[in-house]
């Protein structure tokens, strides 16, 4: 049996409404309004994570400056060829390890190569907030609208200092970890899930996940805007002095852009320490991530990082010069 004409164009439409309802559904930005409660574990690392000084330069770049609605490319692509193993390299700094475990990834902008090295999931620390101000933007640029004062404020603070309770605000802001997670899904990541509640320190990541968040960040490909991504490469190059470790030990020219993070656990007493970011090493431009967790002391995970930073730049570097000439 057939439906007459009438039927058929009430059943399309119907059809049509919730399609577009789906549609609204996708787009929407999650907005959730809570309290900020900080609770065992979290009250330890609001204390031995945070940092202070002066920020060696302000930020510059306007912030969330994007339409309502901006066009919205796919993610920068995760190279597809087999990526250079980063092990031998690093085993003199594996020898060291104890009870620690780490994860190294680095992408060669230009040539599109990868090296990595381990692939579990690691504690984010304070490099997590790079992801919350990316889900910040990215919201606002929803909303066809720049971040107002208080953000820009927040925002400075939150890179520039690793300040705690600005990244405490901006997370309640941004919807806490749906938030952060419904962003990641645009920017391509796949392997980070938000903390929960308030603990938006133990969100969980891998290097190779924090990599495609730096093509979001100094990509073409990204469904950040042009402006958005500006602002946070301007906080990135302009972390107080005494966060200038890590990824920026194998950096030889250039300005580094990145963020650390450092987390003291509580049940363990042992360290987690991450840096990311952009460096320029032998006139070639790298974006990087190291991840480690077990470390003894903060300082010795510094040390670790910066090791397994310089050889892994050092063995990547000679593996794309010995690729060139053949």
């Amino acid at each position: 049996m057939h439906e007459n004409p009438p039927a058929r164009r009430r059943s399309r439409s119907r059809r049509e409404q919730r399609r577009r309802r789906r549609a609204r559904r996708r787009r929407m930005t999650w907005a959730v309004t809570s309290v900020v409660i900080l609770i065992g574990g979290f009250t330890t690392y609001a204390i031995t994570e945070s940092d202070s000084g002066e920020s060696s330069s302000p930020a510059q770049a306007k912030a969330g400056g994007a339409p309502a609605n901006p066009p919205e490319p796919l993610p920068s692509p995760t190279p597809t060829q087999k990526p250079f193993d980063l092990e031998p390299a690093l085993a003199p700094v594996t020898a060291l390890f104890g009870d620690n475990r780490m994860s190294v990834a680095m992408l060669d902008v230009e040539s599109g190569a990868m090296a990595t090295y381990g692939h579990d999931a690691f504690d984010t620390a304070s490099i997590v907030k790079v992801d919350i101000l990316a889900t910040l933007l990215l919201q606002a640029q929803d909303q066809g609208r720049r971040l107002s004062t208080e953000e820009r404020a927040q925002s400075a603070a939150m890179i520039q200092k690793s300040d705690n309770d600005s990244t405490s605000a901006l997370w309640t802001q941004i919807g806490s970890a749906p938030g952060l997670d419904a962003a990641n899904e645009r920017l391509g990541l796949s392997q980070t899930q938000g903390g929960e509640g308030t603990a938006w320190g133990i969100t969980q990541t891998t290097a190779e996940d924090q990599i495609r968040l730096l093509q979001s960040v100094f990509g073409d490909k990204s469904p950040l805007s042009e402006a958005s991504r500006a602002y946070i490469q301007d906080l990135m190059r302009h972390v107080v002095g005494s966060q200038a470790w890590g990824v920026s030990a194998a950096a030889d020219s250039g300005t580094t852009a990145l963020k650390n993070g450092w987390l003291k656990r509580t049940q363990t007493k042992k360290w987690d320490v991450n840096s990311i970011g952009r460096i320029e090493h032998e006139g070639r431009v790298y974006l990087m991530a190291v991840l480690l967790n077990g470390c003894s002391t903060q300082e010795v995970g510094i040390s670790i990082v910066e090791q397994a930073t310089r050889a892994s730049a050092t063995a990547f570097a000679r593996e794309l010069r010995e690729k060139s000439t053949t």
